[in-house]
């Protein structure tokens, strides 16, 4: 097993319709306005950013996203990352009723070299720092989704 290779599945049961889910997750900048883990979105250019985010643990990770897929017919937004994590992301964006159902899968190495070392004893608290971080970024969207 590979202790820095991780993967991850979260759903989240929005009460908004798909087309405005979709556009506030499609403008990563935003982020930090609404998902407090997210510290910090620096765009390069019109299909990658500098992303720095930081949950309960003790530490940032910081990583360039690079856009993979922009597919709003199909519901669908998908990164590379590279630098502190490897690996893809991508939001899966479906109708739910009379809201949203929104999947997020993650495929990711760890790079950064403290959380590599810490691998096999810390495991267990990244992973919970993971499902606090998206806990949280589901709420957030939920509220910001009110607001506009």
């Amino acid at each position: 097993m590979d202790w820095n290779h991780y993967r991850f599945r979260t759903l989240w049961t929005l009460p908004a319709p798909p087309a405005p889910v979709y556009e506030a997750l499609e403008r990563a900048e935003d982020y930090p306005r609404w998902w407090r883990q997210v510290r910090e979105v620096t765009r390069l250019d019109d299909t990658s950013g500098v992303v720095r985010i930081r949950s309960v643990l003790p530490y940032d990770m910081t990583f360039t996203a690079r856009e993979v897929r922009r597919d709003p017919a199909a519901g669908v937004l998908e990164i590379a990352l590279s630098g502190d994590m490897e690996g893809w992301a991508r939001w899966t964006v479906t109708s739910d009723g009379a809201g949203t159902l929104v999947r997020y899968d993650q495929i990711v190495d760890v790079r950064k070299p403290l959380l590599r070392r810490l691998a096999v004893p810390c495991r267990p608290a990244f992973r919970a720092n993971h499902r606090l971080m998206m806990r949280t970024g589901a709420r957030g969207l939920a509220r910001h989704l009110q607001a506009v």
